[in-house]
């Protein structure tokens, strides 16, 4: 399955880049990274400065796709566990 906007709230998301775009925590706003790992309230962003966790459910992010696109993805729409977000599927 090909990952677009549509599906990235049910889709895999680690190993993609991310960006910070808003969150309840100011000095998380801005970081830049990838994700490399996930929990169900926190993304695990490998950053220039080091590891940081980022909560999802107040925090904006901007995701680059596989393809290149950038995709704005609001994180309370990918709160809960990563293994039961994907397995429902697209």
């Amino acid at each position: 399955m090909r990952i677009d906007e549509r599906v990235l709230p049910r889709h895999e998301i680690i190993g993609l880049r991310v960006r910070v775009l808003a969150s309840s925590c100011s000095s998380m706003t801005g970081l830049a990274g990838t994700i490399v790992d996930e929990t169900k309230n926190m993304l695990v962003v490998e950053t220039d400065e080091g590891v940081k966790k980022i909560p999802k459910e107040t925090s904006v992010f901007l995701l680059t796709l596989p393809d290149g696109k950038e995709v704005k993805l609001e994180g309370w729409r990918i709160v809960g566990r990563p293994e039961d977000r994907v397995r429902k599927g697209g």
